[in-house]
């Protein structure tokens, strides 16, 4: 999967529609390899990205859970802190 999309399912507050759009759009730059579409793609490209969007909107209002809402700050730290953790070992290994 790829790193930069994240996890957007029960957090306080919720993903804003911005935040689902943005891991949408990761999602169809990772599944065409294009960072960019080309001028013949770009309108595929968009209306995936809409789609992914649309689809992913739904999917968040319908899924349910029974833990507690996370905090998007302390994810945020734990996120760092695996990074920190991960390119230490990289450079002293």
């Amino acid at each position: 999967m790829c790193r930069n999309i994240k996890t957007l399912h029960n957090f306080e507050p919720p993903a804003t529609a911005d935040e689902i759009e943005a891991a949408a759009l990761q999602y169809v730059r990772k599944l065409s390899g294009a960072t960019k579409p080309s001028k013949a793609n770009e309108a595929a490209f968009a209306r995936a990205v809409d789609e992914v969007t649309a689809a992913s909107t739904r999917l968040l209002a319908a899924l349910v859970t029974a833990a507690p809402p996370r905090d998007r700050e302390l994810e945020a730290a734990r996120a760092r802190e695996r990074s920190r953790q991960r390119f230490e070992t990289a450079r002293t290994g």
